[in-house]
């Protein structure tokens, strides 16, 4: 039987080289690994997700329910955007989006947009969009409720990527603290962690990716899809 992967994701799950893509895109790394392995993908993803959506999501989708029972392997792809710059905080940097009348949302959330990367460098980065803590307690929660629900299903994770992104000023202090911080909890929680920034940091820093920055470019997502399916191999071998 063909391995079915279940991946929660953050938009470097989705997002090409020119921007974001339908979730069936065989060129996605999530695609590229389950190819990989003989099997399929599902991605349950979105813009900006960190761990915290993760858990909301685990806890509050009856889609995610449904498919936990039916999955041999589940991947938390996620960890990235936490570690990002956010001069506002979390829950009023996402609000802009309600405010109105439409004109007032369009001339504030252009006004922040304009300053985010210069509050990013006057900043350092901080605070960043989660806390490092709050990340490894979302994915310890997580991987807790998988294993309640499923304790023989293999689940796996990433270290945090880089990026080059203007939109943030180039900043990404908070990374390497949340990258030990989930290395740590990883080896703690028996998840094996793809290391993003060893696979695909070269393809971001050197301009190779998404103009953003941010994103990766198809070759990116080749690297990451194949590296993720050798991580996944051992484990899916009995599949079947």
């Amino acid at each position: 039987m063909a391995p079915h992967l279940l991946v929660f994701g953050d938009s470097l799950s989705f997002h090409g080289p020119e921007g974001p893509c339908p979730a069936d895109e065989p060129r996605l790394w999530p695609n590229v690994a389950a190819a990989d392995l003989g099997g399929r993908a599902d991605l349950v993803a979105g813009i900006g997700w960190t761990a915290r959506d993760v858990w909301w999501s685990l806890t509050g989708d009856p889609r995610v329910w449904a498919d936990l029972h039916h999955v041999d392997a589940v991947v938390l792809a996620i960890g990235s955007m936490d570690t990002l710059p956010s001069p506002l905080p979390t829950y009023l940097r996402t609000g802009l989006r309600y405010l109105r009348p439409d004109g007032v949302r369009r001339v504030v959330r252009g006004a922040y947009l304009a300053a985010q990367p210069k509050l990013s460098v006057a900043l350092r980065g901080r605070p960043a969009v989660l806390p490092a803590k709050l990340t490894v307690d979302y994915l310890d929660q997580a991987v807790a409720a998988l294993r309640a629900l499923r304790p023989e299903l293999p689940v796996f994770g990433m270290l945090p990527s880089v990026h080059r992104a203007a939109a943030y000023g180039g900043v990404h202090t908070a990374r390497p603290g949340a990258a030990a911080a989930m290395a740590s909890w990883a080896a703690r929680a028996d998840v094996p962690l793809l290391d993003l920034a060893g696979v695909v940091g070269e393809h971001v820093l050197s301009g190779a990716g998404n103009p953003d920055g941010m994103h990766w470019g198809w070759a990116g997502h080749a690297a990451v899809g194949a590296a993720m399916a050798k991580l996944m191999a051992p484990a899916l071998s009995d599949v079947g």
